[in-house]
This record gives structure tokens, C-alpha cells and sequence, in this order.
């Protein structure tokens, strides 16, 4: 086996191993008693080196405390996406926020069903009545303008024991660097502010026509240099924002292959 091959088998297990670990993997950090975990995948993993192609991302931020007392509110995120994807919305229906006040999972489908973009499941804490309340349900994501500006909406419904809509804007703003793409929420307050999310589980990416061409709301390519089966990269970077100006940052690292010109997608 020449030298060029041996190198070329390495790195096939290196990005292997790296993608494996990468599935199973969190980014943890820690400020005082507060928690983050964050993780994040795309699939396919096996992209063309250079002409984008569809992806769907998931993502899952999970929120607690050393203690297990309830986590503070979560009052901003910042969510940056690596240079190598890019979404794409044109043609594709939009949802007002306003629609989307105010109504249960069903009824922001009925409103707004073409321009759901995700979808996914959360989990909460409220204190009501003195007494911590765990809830869970389902999380719905939508394509819509926010001030004006790309964007899409996580509707959030809470139907015991109390019913509560929550409704989180999403800016899409072009980055700079490494990160192409940057996403911001400053978010509202849950139950009046006596609830605080404890994890959010999101599948974003839609396929869909317009004027006869196939679109993919995301899309990305595997920019590997030129030779190599494959990459590692920086796959996107977040920022939680917290009460009492406190900030915790995570960077999350995936793996892609390349994929050969004969093989489909």
C-alpha cells in the first residue's frame, strides 16, 4: 500500500471516529451552579465538496442547575452556523407572529401549516402556586419576517396546568468568518415569568417547489480541501444569556465526508 493511500485510509478513520463521537457528544459549561448542554448534527454527513446540497440540522440545548432548583429564565441566544451552509426561503410561505399568539399546536398548524419549516419537543419548570411543575410538549418552528427581517418563529404550547402559548422570534442575520449564519432571540417570558425552559429539541430543514425548481430550506457542502475524503469544522457556535448579565458560550465541532461524483443525495 503506497504512502498516499495509507494517509488517505487514516483519514477515512479519523473522520469516522470523529462523526461517532460527535453524535454521541454534548459541549458542557458551567458558571456557578448553572448548566448548559448543547448539541448538534446535520444528515446527511456525506455532501458534495463544493455545490451545496439539502441538509436538515437538529439541534438540543438543555438547561439545569448542580442543585436541581429551577434554572433561571433563558433571556437571549445566539446561535451562529458554519460558512459552509446557507438557507434559502424563497418561495417558501410565511407566518406572522401574530398568528401564532395565543393558540395551541393545532390551531398554529391550521394558521400557518405551509411555512413550518421544524418541528421538535421542550421541557419546562413553572412554579405555580409555590410548587415547581415539570411540563413537557411540542415545539413547532416556522419561516416568517421578524422586524422586517428574515426569520422564523418557535411556537411553544403549554396545555397543563395552565395554558400558555409561547411564541420565540428568531432573527436571520448574515456572520462573518467561520460562521456564515447567525440566528438571535432576545426571549419573552414564560408563564409571565414564573416558568423557565429546561431543554428544546429542534429538526429544522424542508424540501419544497417553487416555479418548477427544487428547493432545500437548508443546504451545505463538505468544504474538505482538495484530496482529503473529508473535514472536522466548527458547526456552529451559541451564547446563552441569563439574568444578572451572565453569558455561558459553546462551540460545537462535526465532521463531514465528501461525497463522490457518481453517488447520489
Amino acid at each position: 500500500m503506497g504512502m498516499r493511500r495509507r494517509l488517505a485510509t487514516l483519514a477515512l478513520l479519523l473522520i469516522a471516529t470523529g462523526a461517532l463521537a460527535a453524535v454521541a457528544r454534548a459541549e458542557i459549561v458551567q458558571s456557578g451552579d448553572l448548566r448548559v448542554a448543547f448539541r448538534g448534527s446535520f444528515s446527511p454527513q456525506t455532501l458534495p465538496r463544493e455545490r451545496p446540497a439539502p441538509i436538515a440540522v437538529e439541534l438540543d440545548g438543555e438547561i439545569s442547575t448542580t442543585d436541581g432548583s429551577q434554572p433561571p429564565p433563558l433571556q437571549q441566544l445566539r446561535l451562529e452556523l458554519n460558512s459552509a451552509g446557507r438557507i434559502d426561503a424563497r418561495g417558501l410561505p410565511a407566518c406572522r407572529g401574530a398568528a401564532l399568539q395565543a393558540t395551541s399546536s393545532e390551531q398554529a398548524l391550521e394558521r400557518c401549516r405551509p411555512a413550518r419549516i421544524g418541528h421538535g419537543q421542550f421541557e419546562a419548570r413553572l412554579l405555580f402556586s409555590g410548587r415547581p411543575i415539570l411540563v413537557d410538549g411540542r415545539a413547532l418552528v416556522f419561516n416568517g419576517p421578524v422586524d422586517g427581517r428574515p426569520g422564523m418563529f418557535i411556537h411553544i404550547y403549554i396545555s397543563h396546568p395552565v395554558k400558555v402559548t409561547l411564541v420565540i422570534p428568531l432573527k436571520i442575520e448574515r456572520g462573518s468568518g467561520s460562521f456564515g449564519t447567525v440566528l438571535s432571540t432576545r426571549v419573552p417570558k414564560l408563564a409571565g415569568g414564573i416558568g423557565s425552559i429546561t431543554e428544546l429539541q429542534l429538526r429544522i430543514g424542508r424540501r419544497y417547489s417553487y416555479r418548477g425548481v427544487a428547493h432545500s430550506y437548508l443546504s451545505a457542502a463538505c468544504a474538505a480541501p482538495e484530496g482529503f475524503p473529508g473535514a472536522t469544522f466548527p458547526f456552529a457556535r451559541a451564547a446563552f444569556s441569563f439574568p444578572g448579565g451572565r453569558t455561558m458560550h459553546t462551540v460545537l465541532s462535526r465532521s463531514c465526508q465528501v461525497r463522490s461524483q457518481g453517488e447520489s443525495g
